[in-house]
């Protein structure tokens, strides 16, 4: 057993990364989904979630409890009832492929093992991730088709045509990325956006115009608001998974946050130096470094006030139970080894957190476009403006003027 271990431990790494990855990722995707209702509450002046556990926080687990234990309730004449299975198992799928390749951090080297945070280190990363997303609208527009059904059709229909519209313009923003970087290796091109003397080389600043194409069109691909034409109630019921139900219709909600879990992955690895602090590497901001054990810190105080605060016996155990974790956790992180090894992870994190933060604000305040503003807007002015800083960042370079 040891030697086919040895013999295999490349493979036996690889797996026990996926079923990490996987675990955190559909963990963090329920969250999120906690996150984005407590969040839009506040901006609506609301409570959210606040039940089922210390401020909602064991809502996911019930909703998710919910999903699987309902009732599936099927369209008996689908036109395929294989294809009708498979699109919401195909959005999904496609959606946690792309973060097979996202680089979460440096590599690390802990008690004499290297660790590489990744699952696969593709020198075309970039290209990966953007044949994978772009393959997601089949599993919308095979739903739509296969429901037999006009609603999800059109559904489908609005879907493909806005996700196949924005995928252009996506597409061109990152070109002057790639024009600075000169790769399309994700972990390259983090390391080109190395920190400098005082301020950080991210590719923000000199792609100010790229970066704002490639967000607004990766909340439009992901369906979000003010962009979720095709699930417009007050028109098509629910789009494109109208026949749909139980667990199946909640796997295409699951592959939307997905998506903004990739986006906010490419968002800070393309224009936001990917794990690199925004702090210098000198000696007056060495302080930074123990941001990880001050954060984890603050949360468990605001967790052990908690349980003086809340009338809920329950309530107040598993706040209880949250801060001791918390505190275990803090005083593990400040340990030398691990800090200087969660330092580009936290950084990262820290980056994507903030990216999902702005997707849930912007749903919270912005109303929905009409469908043919929708369109115009990325026809007539996403794509032109990214075509446009292709042109100038490459007459730039060629000048010698980066």
């Amino acid at each position: 057993m040891n030697t086919w271990l040895e013999a295999n431990a490349a493979l036996v790494l690889a797996l026990i990364k996926v079923l990490v990855l996987v675990l955190i990722l559909l963990t963090g995707i329920a969250y999120l989904v906690w996150f984005e209702r407590k969040v839009v509450a506040h901006i609506q002046t609301r409570w959210g979630p606040y039940r089922v556990g210390p401020h909602g926080l064991l809502q996911p687990l019930a909703d998710g409890l919910k999903f699987l234990f309902k009732e599936d309730v099927s369209q008996p004449n689908v036109t395929s009832p294989f294809v009708y299975v498979l699109a919401p198992f195909l959005s999904l799928t496609l959606a946690m492929l792309a973060i097979a390749v996202i680089p979460f951090g440096p590599d690390v080297e802990l008690w004499g093992v290297t660790i590489r945070p990744q699952i696969a280190d593709l020198n075309i990363g970039l290209l990966f991730i953007l044949a994978v997303t772009s393959l997601g609208v089949y599993g919308i527009a095979l739903a739509g088709w296969a429901s037999n059904s006009k609603y999800p059709l059109l559904g489908s229909l609005r879907s493909s045509a806005q996700m196949v519209s924005y995928e252009l313009a996506l597409t061109f923003s990152v070109v002057g990325v790639l024009l600075h970087a000169g790769t399309l290796s994700l972990r390259e091109i983090v390391d080109a956006q190395g920190a400098a003397w005082s301020l950080p080389r991210w590719f923000v600043f000199p792609q100010i115009i790229g970066f704002i194409c490639f967000f607004l069109s990766a909340i439009a691909e992901s369906n979000r608001l003010p962009f979720d034409l095709p699930e417009a109630e007050s028109e098509l019921v629910a789009g494109y998974h109208t026949e749909y139900s139980s667990f199946k219709f909640a796997m295409f909600f699951l592959a939307e946050y997905a998506h903004m879990i990739t986006a906010s992955c490419l968002l800070t690895i393309l224009y936001f130096g990917g794990w690199h602090s925004p702090f210098p590497a000198t000696a007056e901001f060495a302080f930074t470094e123990y941001f990880p054990v001050l954060l984890l810190g603050a949360l468990t105080l605001l967790c052990l006030l908690e349980v003086f605060r809340l009338s809920r016996g329950l309530h107040r155990f598993l706040m209880l139970v949250l801060g001791v974790g918390l505190a275990a956790l803090a005083w593990l992180v400040a340990q030398p080894p691990l800090l200087a090894a969660i330092q580009g992870l936290f950084w990262f994190l820290v980056k994507v957190g903030t990216f999902l933060f702005i997707y849930v604000w912007v749903r919270g305040t912005l109303p929905r476009f009409r469908y043919d503003q929708l369109m115009a807007f990325g026809w007539k002015f996403l794509v032109p403006l990214a075509v446009a800083n292709v042109i100038v960042t490459s007459f730039f370079l060629a000048a010698g003027l980066d």
